[in-house]
């Protein structure tokens, strides 16, 4: 058996079973000394990270008082790092032809109960000027494993029909990437293209149970797939997301896998994972969720966000419409920084939306709320929705980023690119029925307020590029 090293590139050595099995051992073991778990907080409290092994330690604990004492310190390094910004975005399906057998997906090889779509181009232009005309500036584009339907060149020209589409007051901004695992050369073509983030989930990390789970197709190979982040980075690739299907397998061993991996990414290429996601699963066309055993509970849920937020305070965390609006509300508070709106998981839905389409998904929505009602929700909660994408246009990623993140002062530039954002969202997209509750009503008062919380220096910067931020021209600080 390898032996565990986060430095190697080799997933049966940063993502090492028996490694995982000896944390879950001693986490079991210790979780409930209170000394232990104390000192453990104390560490948490200096808000620069903890260990797999620390966070395990606390997932194990049951004592109701540390758990709320976990909550709090989540909330305040949330606080600490991002404010009170939250970045939105909507998924872009292009096709859903795949050549996999992932037993949990409806678009595993086999479904016969699925129609087959692939967009053209300009079916992918009609998609993208309608989540335009909502407000979206940020995309994460889905597509299942096919090389015959969907190979590399077709993700390659969507892309570049995505950045050329210029529509009323303004364009696509950022386009993040997650298709299947690929070879460095390619992944230099996604990099060439000017993706955003390479998102990738591992679905399970236990080795066995993924073997299990893909039974046949590419993505069967457990190894390639694990190590693809490695070769993203080694492409030139600066920002990966990485994620786990809850519900595959026992959940206190992705969490820690996934700390392990985010870990690895760090030290061996100098910035872990841009965003990490916790999906969880849900049901699906051909997917019978009673085969699945290992359901996780929303207390366990938000707990697991929590102390990834504890973890890993840098990074930039994923929920999407998978979860309603109760557990959204309550994941924001502790660690969710991105969150989807609007969304639809067919390819098709935004635009083209008929019967084929609506039939196309890839798993059930928690939350169906508009655009505009999430960004309305938002700000009633006290958030400031963002539809910022400086950092990719300012080259601040990768390694830049973490450090600038690090450093708890990413905000200072965040927060003036997301109230230059929202007021171009207010001024173009939002809705406004002249009461005191409509969106352009609540976020008027809001980037009003907002602004009085900036140095007086900056808060002259963003006036003075309101007016052009209204009209689509945003510019970045």
């Amino acid at each position: 058996m390898a032996k565990y090293d986060l430095m190697s590139d080799k997933a049966e050595s940063f993502i090492n079973p028996q490694n995982i099995e000896d944390v879950l051992s001693h986490a079991r073991k210790k979780g409930q000394d209170r000394a232990l778990v104390s000192e453990i907080l104390e560490k948490a409290k200096k808000m620069e990270g903890i260990t797999a092994s620390d966070a395990a330690l606390l997932l194990f604990n049951r004592n109701p008082e540390i758990t709320a004492e976990i909550f709090a310190l989540a909330e305040q390094i949330t606080d600490a790092y991002y404010g009170n910004r939250k970045v939105l975005f909507a998924p872009l399906y292009l096709s859903n032809y795949c050549i996999n057998h992932c037993t949990y997906c409806p678009y595993h090889a086999i479904n016969r109960n699925i129609p087959r779509k692939k967009m053209t181009q300009e079916e992918i232009k009609a998609e993208v000027i309608a989540l335009q005309d909502m407000g979206h500036k940020r995309l994460a584009l889905e597509a299942g494993e096919d090389p015959f339907h969907n190979p590399l060149e077709y993700i390659l020209e969507s892309i570049d029909t995505i950045y050329g589409i210029h529509h009323k007051a303004g364009s696509i901004r950022r386009v993040n990437v997650n298709i299947a695992a690929t070879t460095v050369e390619n992944y230099k073509k996604l990099h060439d293209a000017k993706i955003g983030t390479y998102i990738l989930f591992q679905e399970t990390y236990n080795k066995k149970e993924y073997e299990r789970l893909h039974p046949k197709g590419p993505k069967s190979d457990y190894a390639y797939h694990t190590e693809a982040m490695d070769r993203a980075m080694q492409a030139g690739i600066e920002d990966v997301g990485i994620g786990v299907l809850f519900g595959l397998h026992n959940y206190a061993y992705e969490f820690v896998a996934m700390l392990k991996h985010a870990k690895h990414l760090e030290w061996k290429y100098g910035a872990g994972p841009h965003t990490i996601s916790v999906p969880r699963l849900q049901p699906a066309s051909d997917i019978n969720l009673a085969d699945f055993k290992n359901g996780l509970p929303d207390d366990i849920f938000l707990k697991i966000v929590a102390l990834l937020r504890i973890a890993v305070p840098y990074t930039g965390m994923i929920m999407s419409t998978r979860e309603g609006e109760n557990i959204r509300k309550k994941a924001l508070k502790i660690g969710i920084s991105q969150i989807s709106g609007g969304s639809k998981t067919t390819v098709g839905g935004y635009a083209l939306n008929d019967k084929t389409t609506s039939k196309t998904a890839q798993f059930e929505l928690s939350d169906e709320r508009t655009l505009d009602e999430v960004v309305n929700w938002l700000m009633t909660l006290g958030y400031v929705p963002s539809f910022c994408t400086a950092c990719y246009g300012k080259g601040r990623q990768g390694v830049d980023f973490m450090s600038i993140c690090k450093q708890k002062q990413i905000h200072n530039f965040c927060t003036p690119n997301a109230l230059l954002t929202l007021a171009e969202y207010l001024s173009n997209y939002a809705s406004d029925n002249g009461g005191m509750h409509s969106t352009k009503c609540i976020g008027a008062q809001l980037i009003e307020a907002e602004l009085q919380q900036l140095p007086e220096a900056m808060r002259k910067v963003v006036r003075a590029r309101m007016e052009e931020a209204v009209k689509g021209n945003v510019k970045f600080v």
